[in-house]
């Protein structure tokens, strides 16, 4: 009976929290609409598959980012900050950085939200838009490219920020389908600029651009975690 109260109110304690943790956000997200041209930008993607469940943070400050996501326990960060792309896991503290391409540092002058451009990307690829329809709340139009690997369908809002929504991957190879929602968009955070900095206590393997281009060919391991988001490594 103890045991059985006892669990009671600790289900009790964690809902009055999920409840507050909700109202909060809602709080922030009422904030004034994002506006284009907006400096920092903060969004979390939800992405389930056949394989489980996932959540990325992103936070971006100009063409700086930071993405933290767990894969199989380990706290997997990415951060992206002048010439340098850093990936390391924050639980054994170690990582790799790595010196971007000249084609991927050329391309922050051009002041672009260096995550959350699905909209770009599948449309410079052929995409074509079939429908309107509403996503949690937003306004959307969808997209959708189908070629040699597969299908993918995008959800992008209707303003002239296109931000992505919802998007749908579709592999031939494997026939599994993997969705993402993209929520809580935020912009105009102040963001201080050493949050787009690894924390001095990690320690890294450091690859010029050519010697990560060399080891990837081969299919060497590079670094304890995933290189995510190549495209700002390697360039568009």
């Amino acid at each position: 009976m103890l045991v059985r109260t006892w669990t009671r109110i600790a289900a009790v304690g964690i809902a009055d929290v999920a409840i507050a943790l909700l109202c909060a956000a809602a709080a922030f997200a009422a904030d004034p609409a994002p506006s284009p041209g907006s400096s920092t930008w903060f969004s979390q993607a939800l992405s389930h598959s056949d394989a489980g469940l996932n959540v990325t943070y992103f936070w971006s400050k100009g063409a700086r980012l930071r993405a933290e996501t767990v894969i199989a326990g380990r706290r997997v960060t990415t951060i992206v900050s002048g010439n340098t792309y850093y990936a390391y896991d924050a639980v054994s503290q170690n990582g790799v950085a790595v010196v971007r391409s000249p084609k991927a540092i050329a391309a922050d002058a051009r002041g672009e939200r260096p995550f959350g451009r699905e909209f770009e990307n599948l449309v410079s690829q052929g995409a074509e838009r079939i429908r309107d329809e509403q996503v949690m709340g937003r306004a959307c139009e969808v997209f959708r490219l189908t070629d040699q690997l597969g299908r993918r369908e995008l959800w992008v809002t209707k303003d002239k920020l296109r931000l992505p929504v919802r998007v749908v991957i579709y592999r031939r190879d494997t026939q599994k389908t993997a969705t993402t929602d993209f929520v809580n968009w935020l912009t105009g955070l102040s963001i201080a600029d050493a949050f787009f900095e690894p924390e001095s206590s990690i320690k890294f393997e450091r690859l010029d651009f050519e010697s990560y281009i060399r080891r990837s060919s081969t299919g060497e391991p590079i670094g304890p975690v995933p290189v995510l988001y190549t495209d700002l490594l390697v360039g568009r």
